[in-house]
């Protein structure tokens, strides 16, 4: 690394700590890694219950559910982050997000526990550079042996390919 670069880096992961220290993760897991998302975005946990397909809807898109009177959009992370395809079963979870005043669920394989991360047990997201959009990673938390890819769910909901799901839903 440049002596240039790294006042830049040491900023950033200044930023990054002081950003997530002290908040609180619920942790949730897609095959064999974990995940992060601030707990304030979680409105409730469900069982996947099946969905009404929307025609010509992204396939990381599952279909929509009335969920007290407000139409959810229902979102399958595998697909999305293009992970081998699962079978729903009594464990897969569906996290209902309430974000910008819009609710939306996310089905994800289990939901581990609620952990809360010092600034040192959370380090910056390496850049990828044009290979990988990294803009929705926060950084990567460790916890004893686990390692956790935390997620700025705003961000990734509101990326290009799932704001999508605005002009579905309105």
């Amino acid at each position: 690394m440049s002596l240039a670069a790294q006042p830049h880096a040491q900023t950033r992961r200044s930023a990054v700590n002081n950003d997530v220290a002290g908040h609180e993760f619920l942790t949730f897991t897609l095959g064999k890694e974990e995940y992060g998302i601030d707990i304030l975005k979680v409105q409730e946990l469900r069982g996947y219950d099946n969905v009404t397909h929307i025609a010509n809807a992204p396939d990381f898109l599952k279909g929509v559910v009335n969920l007290r009177g407000v139409i959810t959009p229902i979102i399958d992370m595998r697909i999305k982050f293009n992970l081998a395809a699962t079978t729903y079963d009594q464990f897969t979870v569906v996290i209902i997000l309430h974000l910008d005043n819009r609710t939306v669920g996310m089905v994800v394989d289990g939901v581990s526990d609620v952990i809360t991360l010092s600034a040192e047990q959370v380090k910056p997201a390496p850049e990828m550079g044009t290979v990988l959009n990294t803009d929705y990673l926060i950084g990567l938390g460790t916890l004893n042996d686990r390692m956790l890819i935390l997620l700025d769910i705003d961000k990734l909901m509101s990326s290009d390919e799932i704001g999508l799901i605005n002009n579905l839903t309105v």
